[in-house]
């Protein structure tokens, strides 16, 4: 029974409400609905209560009202005209009370009903907002003026003693019980919409984080010109998936999107691990930078820690793909290009060379540049190449990383220990 009565509340509360408005839109138009429908289910009490003391004038002023809020909740149901139907009620809020006292004698004998009034003003407060709701208390104001000026030549109506006190309780309680309900609802609307916007921010900041890094995201909450630096050192790493066009021509495209995905999803987290920077895709292409947008002296050592941890991810998820990886040091540009659909960035000669390192490195090798390897030098195995074509750069001396010392060379050692 309380569910079904709930459910048509709800449904009362909901008319008028169009799925293009906003959270405050809808609020309002909600709060309306149940102002309206609360009024009229307490001016049962004094429908009732007048038609049993035979003021019958009296009982049709509150009745009245709840056969204009009827007509209201139909013409919403089938026009959605909320605006005709807040002003409306407004009117019959402000007037009808005053119209009750008159027609009992007065303040004192009809026990303060044009207190019920105020709501008029107040609700034009809450719905309408400050500007809109003036005219409204101007209203209230000259109206309370009139009774008071004419309270003492209204003709007296015949009502028990001790019913007076009565009427005074139940209309300061009654309007007192109105404004508490609605201010609760807008107190929990207001909440509700406090979480929702906290979620919603909470979102907004992973998409942000999930396009720019945390700092260039921080620098464009807080700065509205172009965000560019020019770094000085920095390693750039190219990979693409050799082999991978022929492997997606022969599997249904979603396979093909989830091997990428997943393939992909294995190079974030390593990127993650290593403390780099990712800046995009490129088809099945991946691009990754050290040293920015926050310097690291160690960047080439974490960039060729990612290559040869790259490869590996790649071998136990598909062992018929191969990883071609390319490495570049140097200076470069980062920055912040587009508007609607923004992303972070690179450019620079020392981002061209490490794209060409990649495209002219082995299926399944890492290729680096004369600067990268002099940083390498110490602690990974490099195998120099003269004279590689390069397009573009012309004849070059490269290097192909194989992997750091003291792995090679505990590897180098096992392997001699199982052959003697």
């Amino acid at each position: 029974m309380l569910v079904r009565f709930r459910r048509e509340v709800d449904r009362i509360a909901q008319l008028g409400v169009s799925g293009r408005d906003t959270t405050e839109e809808r609020t309002y138009k909600e709060a309306v609905n149940l102002s309206a429908l609360i009024m009229s289910v307490l001016a049962c009490f004094w429908v009732v209560t007048y038609a049993l003391l035979g003021l019958w004038l009296s009982a049709a002023i509150p009745f009245t009202f709840q056969l204009i809020t009827l007509a209201g909740f139909i013409f919403l149901a089938r026009t959605g005209g909320s605006v005709a139907f807040r002003r409306c009620q407004l009117v019959c809020m402000l007037l009808l009370p005053f119209l009750l006292q008159w027609s009992l004698g007065g303040f004192a004998v009809s026990g303060a009903v044009a207190l019920w009034a105020v709501t008029a003003p107040f609700g034009a407060l809450t719905f309408s907002g400050a500007k809109a709701a003036v005219p409204w208390f101007f209203g209230f104001l000259v109206l309370l003026g009139i009774s008071a000026a004419t309270d003492s030549l209204l003709p007296d109506v015949d009502m028990p003693s001790w019913l007076i006190p009565v009427f005074f309780f139940l209309n300061v309680g009654a309007v007192a019980l109105t404004a508490f309900l609605l201010l609760q609802y807008f107190v929990r609307a207001r909440e509700r919409a406090h979480v929702d916007l906290a979620a919603e921010r909470e979102r907004s900041e992973r998409l942000l984080l999930n396009v720019l890094p945390a700092s260039i995201a921080d620098r464009l909450k807080r700065e509205s010109g172009v965000i560019a630096d020019r770094c000085q050192e920095v390693s750039v790493l190219f990979a693409d998936l050799a082999g991978f066009t022929p492997t997606a021509e022969r599997l249904p495209p979603e396979e093909v999107v989830s091997l990428l995905d997943g393939i992909f999803s294995d190079f974030d987290e390593l990127v993650a691990q290593h403390g780099l920077e990712k800046i995009k895709t490129i088809g099945d292409g991946y691009m990754v930078a050290g040293a920015v947008p926050v310097y690291v002296d160690d960047h080439a050592e974490r960039i060729a820690d990612l290559a040869l941890a790259m490869q590996d991810a790649v071998r136990a998820r598909e062992p018929a793909l191969g990883l071609r990886i390319g490495i570049d040091t140097g200076p470069v540009v980062a920055g912040v290009i587009g508007r609607s659909r923004f992303g972070y960035d690179l450019w620079g000669d020392t981002v061209n060379t490490a794209s060409r390192m990649e495209s002219h490195a082995p299926a399944g090798g890492i290729q680096v540049t004369e600067r990268t390897a002099a940083l390498l030098a110490d602690g990974f195995e490099l195998e120099r190449r003269d004279q590689v074509e390069i397009k573009g750069k012309g004849s070059m001396t490269t290097y192909l990383l194989l992997g750091r010392r003291q792995a090679l060379e505990i590897g180098e050692a096992f392997r001699e220990a199982r052959g003697a």
